[in-house]
């Protein structure tokens, strides 16, 4: 099913780079619009909103907030695992993971979306592709305590053998520190999710901006 505005999603997607995923509970006592708006400050192309605890109306409430950031600064907006949500807010995207609505029903339900999907192994990968994901994840590249992966950590090594048959947008995402870009970007990944590095920083706008710069060396 094509989609321009989709295709438009997806290649504005393949030209960002760091990829700040907020969490309420993950934000030091701020709000997530304040959170987000040094993100957008300093520079981002593109954020997850990731509530898993709030309510159905909270979580509408809240990325409608976050929507007119975004438009603002003409980001991307993607809602972790709510699809019902996405689409209500007017949002970019949906991330979706392995015990969400399958990517193919989302892609045949929202045609029009950004369709992420996580994944931690070969075969994940391999079918995100096939039910045409817009872009995929990989990981948790590393040890992280943001969320629980009954896989564990897939590891640096694995993570770039895998990548080898991703043939999408992909962000990597885990545990991933300012010290570990220099190795990942050596490495090629290109798109790169944090979480508590971004959003726990005194100063949310410098730490994306200092982030960003990897990317251009």
């Amino acid at each position: 099913m094509n989609s321009a505005l989709r295709d438009e999603r997806i290649a504005r997607f393949a030209a960002s780079d760091i990829y700040p995923v907020i969490s309420p509970e993950f934000c030091s006592g701020r709000s997530v619009t304040d959170v987000l708006a040094g993100i957008a400050a300093g520079g981002a192309k593109v954020v997850q909103i990731r509530a898993k605890n709030a309510s159905t109306l909270d979580l509408l409430t809240l990325v409608k907030q976050c929507r007119t950031i975004t438009d603002q600064h003409k980001m991307l907006l993607i809602v972790d695992d709510r699809l019902d949500v996405a689409l209500a807010a007017g949002a970019d995207g949906v991330h979706l993971g392995q015990d969400d609505l399958p990517v193919a029903d989302a892609v045949r339900l929202a045609p029009d979306l950004l369709i992420g999907c996580s994944t931690h192994n070969p075969e994940e990968i391999a079918k995100a592709q096939a039910d045409g994901c817009g872009y995929l994840n990989i990981g948790p590249v590393y040890p992280t305590q943001t969320k629980s992966v009954a896989c564990g950590a897939v590891g640096l090594d694995h993570m770039l053998d895998w990548r080898k048959a991703v043939h999408c947008p992909h962000s990597v995402m885990g545990g991933i520190k300012e010290h570990h870009l220099p190795e990942l970007i050596r490495n090629g990944v290109r798109h790169i999710a944090m979480v508590t590095e971004i959003t726990q920083a005194p100063d949310v706008a410098e730490k994306v901006r200092q982030l960003r710069k990897y990317f251009e060396k």
